[in-house]
Protein backbone atom coordinates (compact mmCIF):
# COMPACT_ATOMS: atom_id res chain seq x y z
CA UNK A 1 0.00 0.00 0.00
CA UNK A 2 2.85 2.48 0.77
CA UNK A 3 4.96 1.20 -2.38
CA UNK A 4 1.39 2.12 -4.30
CA UNK A 5 1.11 5.65 -2.80
CA UNK A 6 4.74 6.09 -3.26
CA UNK A 7 3.80 5.24 -6.44
CA UNK A 8 1.52 7.45 -7.46
CA UNK A 9 3.14 10.20 -5.53
CA UNK A 10 6.38 9.70 -7.65
CA UNK A 11 4.33 9.40 -11.45
CA UNK A 12 2.40 12.97 -10.10
CA UNK A 13 5.49 14.21 -9.01
CA UNK A 14 6.47 13.64 -12.90
CA UNK A 15 3.26 15.22 -14.08
CA UNK A 16 3.52 18.27 -12.68
CA UNK A 17 7.12 18.65 -13.37
CA UNK A 18 6.49 17.66 -17.20
CA UNK A 19 3.85 20.25 -16.94
CA UNK A 20 6.24 22.68 -15.93
CA UNK A 21 8.68 22.09 -18.42
CA UNK A 22 5.85 22.39 -20.73
CA UNK A 23 4.16 25.48 -20.29
CA UNK A 24 4.82 29.32 -20.56
CA UNK A 25 3.39 32.58 -20.07
CA UNK A 26 3.31 35.62 -22.18
CA UNK A 27 2.72 38.87 -20.76
CA UNK A 28 1.58 41.89 -22.55
CA UNK A 29 4.77 43.76 -22.61
CA UNK A 30 6.63 40.83 -24.69
CA UNK A 31 6.99 39.40 -27.66
CA UNK A 32 7.77 35.68 -27.47
CA UNK A 33 8.96 32.75 -30.09
CA UNK A 34 9.32 29.05 -29.96
CA UNK A 35 12.86 28.10 -31.12
CA UNK A 36 13.20 23.82 -32.50
CA UNK A 37 16.61 23.36 -33.31
CA UNK A 38 17.50 26.76 -33.24
CA UNK A 39 14.76 27.43 -35.97
CA UNK A 40 11.79 29.51 -35.43
CA UNK A 41 8.59 27.49 -35.36
CA UNK A 42 5.79 29.67 -33.98
CA UNK A 43 6.31 33.35 -33.14
CA UNK A 44 2.36 34.94 -33.18
CA UNK A 45 1.85 34.42 -29.40
CA UNK A 46 -0.90 36.35 -27.69
CA UNK A 47 -0.59 37.23 -24.31
CA UNK A 48 -1.80 34.08 -21.98
CA UNK A 49 -0.79 30.70 -21.18
CA UNK A 50 0.95 28.44 -23.78
CA UNK A 51 2.77 25.12 -23.73
CA UNK A 52 5.87 23.68 -25.42
CA UNK A 53 7.04 20.24 -26.18
CA UNK A 54 10.10 20.13 -23.33
CA UNK A 55 13.97 20.00 -24.57
CA UNK A 56 12.79 19.71 -27.94
CA UNK A 57 11.12 23.36 -27.86
CA UNK A 58 12.72 26.11 -25.95
CA UNK A 59 11.35 30.08 -25.49
CA UNK A 60 12.84 33.45 -26.06
CA UNK A 61 11.08 36.49 -24.97
CA UNK A 62 11.85 39.85 -26.01
CA UNK A 63 10.73 43.51 -24.94
CA UNK A 64 7.12 44.97 -26.74
CA UNK A 65 8.44 48.42 -25.69
CA UNK A 66 10.03 51.55 -27.54
CA UNK A 67 13.53 51.19 -26.42
CA UNK A 68 15.70 54.00 -26.63
CA UNK A 69 19.40 54.12 -28.41
CA UNK A 70 21.08 56.42 -26.69
CA UNK A 71 24.60 57.43 -29.02
CA UNK A 72 27.41 59.85 -27.64
CA UNK A 73 27.65 63.15 -29.71
CA UNK A 74 29.39 62.51 -32.96
CA UNK A 75 31.06 65.15 -36.23
CA UNK A 76 29.35 65.37 -39.18
CA UNK A 77 30.38 67.52 -41.97
CA UNK A 78 28.17 70.10 -43.22
CA UNK A 79 28.17 70.93 -47.27
CA UNK A 80 30.68 73.81 -46.47
CA UNK A 81 32.87 71.26 -45.19
CA UNK A 82 33.01 71.91 -41.81
CA UNK A 83 32.23 69.33 -39.02
CA UNK A 84 29.60 70.09 -36.19
CA UNK A 85 29.01 68.28 -32.89
CA UNK A 86 25.81 66.30 -33.32
CA UNK A 87 24.29 64.54 -29.99
CA UNK A 88 20.81 62.75 -30.77
CA UNK A 89 19.05 59.74 -29.49
CA UNK A 90 16.89 56.86 -31.11
CA UNK A 91 13.61 55.51 -30.25
CA UNK A 92 12.87 52.33 -31.97
CA UNK A 93 10.58 48.87 -31.02
CA UNK A 94 10.52 45.61 -32.59
CA UNK A 95 7.72 44.81 -35.17
CA UNK A 96 8.28 41.30 -36.96
CA UNK A 97 10.00 39.06 -34.16
CA UNK A 98 10.56 36.70 -37.12
CA UNK A 99 12.37 39.16 -38.79
CA UNK A 100 14.06 40.22 -35.97
CA UNK A 101 15.50 37.31 -34.87
CA UNK A 102 16.44 35.68 -38.34
CA UNK A 103 18.69 39.20 -38.97
CA UNK A 104 20.04 39.61 -35.22
CA UNK A 105 19.63 35.96 -33.48
CA UNK A 106 17.80 38.13 -31.57
CA UNK A 107 20.83 39.87 -30.37
CA UNK A 108 19.66 43.60 -29.34
CA UNK A 109 23.48 44.91 -29.05
CA UNK A 110 23.26 43.58 -32.76
CA UNK A 111 20.15 45.29 -33.38
CA UNK A 112 21.67 48.71 -31.87
CA UNK A 113 24.27 48.56 -33.93
CA UNK A 114 22.59 48.10 -37.16
CA UNK A 115 20.57 51.18 -36.49
CA UNK A 116 23.15 53.51 -35.17
CA UNK A 117 24.71 52.65 -38.45
CA UNK A 118 21.54 53.13 -40.55
CA UNK A 119 20.94 56.52 -38.69
CA UNK A 120 24.23 57.61 -38.89
CA UNK A 121 24.70 57.85 -42.73
CA UNK A 122 21.26 59.33 -42.46
CA UNK A 123 22.63 62.21 -40.74
CA UNK A 124 25.58 62.21 -42.63
CA UNK A 125 23.82 62.80 -45.64
CA UNK A 126 21.62 65.22 -44.18
CA UNK A 127 23.88 66.90 -43.06
CA UNK A 128 26.62 67.05 -46.05
CA UNK A 129 23.30 69.10 -47.90
CA UNK A 130 23.18 72.60 -46.01
CA UNK A 131 25.52 74.80 -44.23
CA UNK A 132 26.64 75.35 -40.65
CA UNK A 133 24.04 78.43 -40.67
CA UNK A 134 20.97 76.58 -42.20
CA UNK A 135 21.96 73.23 -39.64
CA UNK A 136 21.82 75.71 -36.57
CA UNK A 137 18.89 77.76 -37.03
CA UNK A 138 16.66 75.10 -38.88
CA UNK A 139 13.45 73.66 -36.78
CA UNK A 140 14.92 70.38 -35.85
CA UNK A 141 11.77 68.06 -36.61
CA UNK A 142 12.00 69.34 -40.47
CA UNK A 143 15.75 68.56 -40.65
CA UNK A 144 14.97 65.27 -39.82
CA UNK A 145 12.11 64.61 -41.99
CA UNK A 146 13.46 63.00 -44.84
CA UNK A 147 16.12 61.32 -42.98
CA UNK A 148 13.69 59.49 -40.86
CA UNK A 149 11.66 58.03 -43.47
CA UNK A 150 14.96 56.97 -45.43
CA UNK A 151 16.04 55.34 -42.23
CA UNK A 152 12.66 53.44 -41.73
CA UNK A 153 12.77 52.02 -44.96
CA UNK A 154 16.25 50.41 -44.73
CA UNK A 155 15.56 49.11 -41.08
CA UNK A 156 12.42 47.37 -41.91
CA UNK A 157 14.82 43.84 -43.19
CA UNK A 158 15.86 43.95 -39.40
CA UNK A 159 11.98 43.83 -37.92
CA UNK A 160 12.32 46.75 -35.75
CA UNK A 161 10.53 50.33 -36.71
CA UNK A 162 12.47 53.34 -35.92
CA UNK A 163 9.84 55.70 -34.25
CA UNK A 164 11.55 58.58 -34.09
CA UNK A 165 14.95 60.41 -33.93
CA UNK A 166 15.43 63.44 -32.27
CA UNK A 167 18.85 66.05 -31.94
CA UNK A 168 19.40 67.29 -28.44
CA UNK A 169 22.03 69.68 -29.10
CA UNK A 170 24.12 70.60 -32.33
CA UNK A 171 27.50 72.11 -30.97
CA UNK A 172 30.48 73.96 -33.45
CA UNK A 173 34.18 72.82 -32.70
CA UNK A 174 36.18 75.89 -31.60
CA UNK A 175 37.82 76.51 -34.59
CA UNK A 176 34.48 77.22 -36.68
CA UNK A 177 32.39 78.69 -33.90
CA UNK A 178 33.81 82.22 -34.11
CA UNK A 179 33.77 82.18 -37.76
CA UNK A 180 29.85 81.37 -37.87
CA UNK A 181 28.92 82.98 -35.30
CA UNK A 182 30.55 86.60 -37.12
CA UNK A 183 28.64 85.80 -40.18
CA UNK A 184 25.59 84.89 -38.98
CA UNK A 185 25.85 88.59 -36.71
CA UNK A 186 26.79 90.39 -40.46
CA UNK A 187 24.12 88.23 -42.28
CA UNK A 188 21.68 89.63 -39.35
CA UNK A 189 23.28 93.17 -40.04
CA UNK A 190 22.41 92.92 -43.56
CA UNK A 191 19.52 91.68 -43.38
CA UNK A 192 18.58 95.15 -40.51
CA UNK A 193 20.15 97.30 -43.11
CA UNK A 194 18.01 96.06 -46.28
CA UNK A 195 14.69 96.57 -44.02
CA UNK A 196 15.81 99.88 -42.70
CA UNK A 197 16.67 101.28 -46.16
CA UNK A 198 12.67 99.78 -47.59
CA UNK A 199 11.40 101.49 -44.78
CA UNK A 200 13.28 104.77 -46.04
CA UNK A 201 12.05 104.42 -49.26
CA UNK A 202 8.64 103.71 -48.22
CA UNK A 203 8.82 107.02 -45.86
CA UNK A 204 9.79 108.75 -48.74
CA UNK A 205 7.25 107.47 -51.31
CA UNK A 206 4.33 108.38 -48.66
CA UNK A 207 5.64 112.21 -47.73
CA UNK A 208 6.04 112.99 -51.87
CA UNK A 209 2.20 111.68 -52.04
CA UNK A 210 1.43 113.61 -48.99
CA UNK A 211 2.98 116.52 -50.73
CA UNK A 212 1.42 116.21 -53.50
CA UNK A 213 -2.19 115.37 -52.48
CA UNK A 214 -1.67 118.88 -50.52
CA UNK A 215 -0.38 120.69 -53.29
CA UNK A 216 -3.48 119.64 -55.36
CA UNK A 217 -5.79 120.38 -52.54
CA UNK A 218 -4.33 123.78 -52.14
CA UNK A 219 -4.85 124.84 -56.32
CA UNK A 220 -8.33 123.29 -56.34
CA UNK A 221 -9.05 125.56 -53.16
CA UNK A 222 -7.75 128.13 -54.68
CA UNK A 223 -9.28 127.77 -57.99
CA UNK A 224 -12.50 127.45 -55.89
CA UNK A 225 -12.11 130.75 -54.02
CA UNK A 226 -11.53 133.30 -57.07
CA UNK A 227 -14.59 131.42 -58.95
CA UNK A 228 -16.61 132.25 -55.68
CA UNK A 229 -15.00 135.89 -55.48
CA UNK A 230 -15.36 136.24 -59.41
CA UNK A 231 -18.87 135.06 -58.81
CA UNK A 232 -19.39 137.65 -55.95
CA UNK A 233 -17.99 140.82 -57.66
CA UNK A 234 -20.11 139.83 -61.10
CA UNK A 235 -23.11 140.15 -58.92
CA UNK A 236 -22.04 143.24 -56.63
CA UNK A 237 -21.41 145.11 -60.57
CA UNK A 238 -25.26 143.85 -60.99
CA UNK A 239 -26.88 144.75 -57.86
CA UNK A 240 -24.64 148.65 -58.47
CA UNK A 241 -26.22 148.90 -61.85
CA UNK A 242 -29.44 147.86 -60.94
CA UNK A 243 -29.09 150.82 -58.16
CA UNK A 244 -27.63 153.00 -60.24
CA UNK A 245 -30.70 152.72 -63.01
CA UNK A 246 -33.38 153.45 -60.26
CA UNK A 247 -32.05 156.37 -58.94
CA UNK A 248 -28.91 157.85 -59.93
CA UNK A 249 -28.70 160.67 -57.91
CA UNK A 250 -29.48 159.06 -55.13
CA UNK A 251 -26.89 156.70 -55.98
CA UNK A 252 -23.99 159.34 -56.53
CA UNK A 253 -25.25 160.77 -53.00
CA UNK A 254 -24.63 157.35 -51.42
CA UNK A 255 -21.25 156.96 -53.09
CA UNK A 256 -19.98 160.44 -52.01
CA UNK A 257 -20.87 159.71 -48.15
CA UNK A 258 -19.10 156.08 -48.21
CA UNK A 259 -16.55 158.18 -49.30
CA UNK A 260 -16.71 161.04 -47.19
CA UNK A 261 -16.76 158.14 -44.15
CA UNK A 262 -13.62 156.03 -45.36
CA UNK A 263 -11.79 159.14 -46.01
CA UNK A 264 -12.36 161.76 -42.98
CA UNK A 265 -11.45 161.48 -39.04
CA UNK A 266 -8.53 158.96 -40.02
CA UNK A 267 -5.35 160.26 -38.20
CA UNK A 268 -3.24 162.19 -40.85
CA UNK A 269 -5.93 163.25 -43.47
CA UNK A 270 -5.70 166.44 -44.88
CA UNK A 271 -9.11 167.53 -44.67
Amino acid sequence: MNGGRFGFVVILGLILVGVGLSAFTVNERELAIKLQLGQVVKSDFEPGLHFKVPIVNNIRTFPDLILTLDNRPERFLTGERKFVLVDFFVKWRISDIDSFYRATRGDELVASNRLLSIVRDGLRDTFAERTIQEVVSAERSALLTDMLTSARAASSDLGVTIVDVRVKRIDLPDEVSGSVFERMRQERARVASQLRAEGAEQSEKLRAEADRQRTVMLAEAYREAEQIRDEGDARAAEIYAEAFSQNTEFYYFHRSLEAYRRSVGRDGDIL
